[in-house]
């Protein structure tokens, strides 16, 4: 059942496995009381950004704490997608759920990227490794996705028998010295 499953693949069920779970809850708990999610560890960051550079009040706070978990559910989705996608043999192997995990990491990684500059930015330092580590692994599963190149699939007869074929009299060449 496993041999046809690429580096890339697991790394990306593997991602999924972490992000899923951990941003929906984030992303959840935000929704339930915006300003009380906000100010938990995974976000607190962004939070105190918020409020001490941003200098953004209530109303607002809470319109950034919602943003933020709808692009965390975002990625969530695109994860989801993928790992539909990725238990679809033919579509696995021809590498057509790439595209929904490469959109899950470019999203993912731009909040990460973000709230680790926040985090560094207010000096709190649990949150910023969180959100370095985050960023690193989604930076490395697109390392990965980008130098693993799909298998390339069985020829079929047809196709065989077409490369056996002896070239075509347009293909050879007309002078001699062109041999």
């Amino acid at each position: 059942m496993f041999r046809n499953w690429r580096i890339g693949s697991v790394n990306g069920a593997l991602l999924a496995a972490y992000f899923i779970p951990a941003w929906t809850l984030v992303a959840f708990t935000i929704f339930e009381a915006p300003v009380r999610g906000l100010y938990e560890r995974p976000s607190v960051a962004v939070a105190l950004f918020l409020s001490d550079h941003m200098q953004m009040a209530g109303m607002d706070t809470v319109r950034a704490a919602w943003l933020l978990a709808l692009g965390r559910l975002t990625v969530v989705a695109f994860f989801a997608i993928y790992l539909v996608l990725l238990c679809i043999p033919r579509t696995r192997k021809s590498g057509g759920s790439d595209e929904a995990l490469g959109i899950a990491l470019a999203i993912g990684s731009i909040i990460s990227f973000a709230s680790m500059v926040m985090a560094s930015k207010v000096g709190e330092m649990a949150a910023l490794r969180l959100h370095a580590t985050e960023l690193l692994m989604l930076l490395g599963a697109a390392i990965v996705l980008v130098i693993e190149r799909p298998a390339a699939a069985p020829k079929t007869a047809l196709e065989t028998a077409l490369e056996a074929e002896a070239p075509l009299a347009l293909e050879q060449a007309e002078l001699l010295h062109n041999r």
